[in-house]
């Protein structure tokens, strides 16, 4: 599923953003992210550790960056994932958990 939502996000076909795919950021590798809206979105297979995942996102959003996650199933409707994609570039970043900070890519 995680091609599907490639095929969506590459070459800035949403609303002109631009994504990368597979990003080491520490020492963890996201499955997209938008570093102008330090947003990470990821793609989360039927084999995911929920635990892991929480530890993961909560080092992630100490560095500033926000993250959605999305289901298999979820990605059967892809207008409601880049909507809530949308809304979520759409938000003001927080100064205060360093998100905008030095922001590099469009």
């Amino acid at each position: 599923m995680e091609r599907v939502l490639w095929r969506l996000l590459r070459d800035r076909r949403l609303d002109d953003l631009k994504f990368r795919r597979q990003l080491p950021i520490g020492r963890y590798v996201v499955d997209f992210a938008c570093l102008r809206h330090r947003l990470i979105v990821e793609a989360d297979g039927p084999h995911h550790d929920e635990a892991r995942d929480a530890q993961r996102d909560a080092w992630l959003a100490g560095q500033g960056f926000r993250v959605l996650r999305f289901k298999n199933d979820e990605l059967n409707n892809p207008d409601r994932v880049l909507g809530l994609i949308l809304e979520a570039c759409a938000a003001p970043p927080s100064p205060l958990a360093g998100e905008g900070v030095d922001a590099v890519d469009g």
